[in-house]
């Protein structure tokens, strides 16, 4: 790691210690109030009232402690129960899905250890590196004012000026160990919250049946809309091409011995209609599998895209080889889609598109100097990508403040590379 990256890193870590020591220490008038509106709850009514409130006020801290963990690396998922069909037409049944969650109790638990935790470690984030600033800064200085001698690091005590210089060394040293050990300080505050905060395996379980649920349903949505578009192509297209066709074969046929003549005018007509419908009926094998991905791979394709497209178009890619079918279709219909939107609603000047692989993760990065403020609820495509994904369990996530740049980051899950048999590397 480059010098500069572990020290901005320890800054952000003992920033993040200075937000995180206030957050934990409001853990304890939340559990007071937790236990309070427990006792309270025996009393008919009341309880019903105060406890979901007091709970979204807990749920509140700790999606905050979950973010907060996702910033030191850990992910930590949210593992409340969905809110059952019906549950906002009365406030016992609301009640009653709050106090019967587990996840309820373990962030109830989570209140009081997390706020130790939380406060020693953010503490221990900030006074090293302030430890270390006070040798470097302060020690000479204090000195040199005459308040006659001072303790630091190993050399107690400094008496005088020139001994407090000593300090110097010690401080930087002691700064150093400081910003290194702050991330893994935050880091170990963000296991220790996850230990409470994340889902049981019943709940990922839950969980996850419950997100194979909708990505189910949209896969067959989505099936069903292409084999809608597939059917209109067909239908509006080759169909109509070759039902002419037809019709002017059968004409010819009659004309052939009374007007040759214009029976090889129909004939000819006939041939232009055949190859109007051969054309229609590629585009149609193009929608389903372009022949460019089955020939050339995911970055053969990619960069056919990108020569088609008005503006320039830099792609860089690092895939070690072909991936499965399914995986690379639907990567390359991503990208294709995200590089359509940019073309149809950013007016940018410049587009890059960034393709790699990493673990069992296939990344796509599209980035573009475009107007910015893309949104994926104004149905600029960006839900269809997202509903793409999804059905292979990959993730869309977007950046795109106004005045750009936006950076579209997509993610798809793949589980094995095939040699590379084509030679596409570098800049296009």
């Amino acid at each position: 790691m480059d010098s500069r990256d572990w020290i901005r890193d320890g800054l952000r870590s003992v920033l993040a210690g200075l937000i995180v020591i206030p957050l934990a220490a409001l853990n304890l008038p939340l559990f007071a109030l937790s236990v309070a509106t427990l006792i309270l709850g025996v009393v008919p009514g009341l309880g019903l009232l105060l406890f979901p409130l007091v709970t979204l006020l807990v749920r509140a801290r700790a999606d905050l402690a979950r973010r907060l963990g996702a910033q030191s690396g850990v992910t930590i998922s949210r593992p409340y129960r969905p809110m059952p069909d019906g549950a906002r037409l009365g406030l016992w049944r609301y009640y009653k899905w709050i106090l019967t969650d587990p996840a309820t109790w373990r962030d109830f638990a989570w209140l009081v250890p997390g706020a130790v935790i939380g406060i020693v470690l953010g503490a221990l984030t900030i006074a090293v590196p302030l430890y270390g600033l006070e040798g470097i800064l302060l020690i000479p200085l204090w000195i040199w004012l005459g308040t006659g001698w001072y303790g630091y690091g190993a050399i107690w005590p400094f008496d005088t000026v020139g001994d407090a210089f000593l300090s110097l060394p010690q401080g930087a040293l002691i700064l150093s160990i400081g910003l290194a050990a702050a991330p893994h300080l935050r880091r170990f505050d963000a296991l220790f919250t996850r230990l409470l905060l994340a889902p049981t395996r019943n709940a990922e379980l839950r969980l996850r049946v419950s997100q194979l649920t909708v990505t189910r349903a949209d896969a067959v949505d989505a099936q069903a809309a292409e084999l809608r578009r597939i059917e209109r192509d067909l239908h509006d297209g080759a169909q109509v091409r070759l039902v002419s066709l037809g019709m002017t074969i059968g004409l010819a046929e009659e004309m052939v011995e009374a007007d040759p003549v214009g029976a090889r005018k129909l004939l000819a007509e006939a041939r232009e209609t055949s190859t109007a419908a051969l054309a229609d009926l590629r585009h149609v094998v193009r929608g389903i599998h372009p022949p460019v991905l089955a020939e050339r791979g995911l970055d053969g394709a990619v960069r056919a895209l990108a020569l088609a497209l008005p503006i320039p178009v830099t792609v860089e890619t690092a895939l070690p080889g072909r991936l499965d079918t399914p995986v690379e279709s639907a990567a390359y219909f991503v990208v294709a889609e995200a590089l359509a939107n940019v073309t149809r609603h950013s007016f940018a000047r410049t587009v890059s598109v960034e393709l790699w692989h990493t673990g069992s993760i296939l990344v796509m990065r599209i980035i573009d100097d475009g107007l910015g403020g893309a949104d994926p609820a104004g149905g600029t495509g960006l839900r269809g990508i997202e509903r793409r994904l999804a059905a292979f369990d990959g993730t869309m996530s977007l950046s795109s403040p106004p005045g750009g740049p936006t950076v579209v980051t997509m993610e798809l899950p793949c589980a094995s590379f095939s040699p590379k048999t084509t030679p596409f590397s570098g800049t296009g």
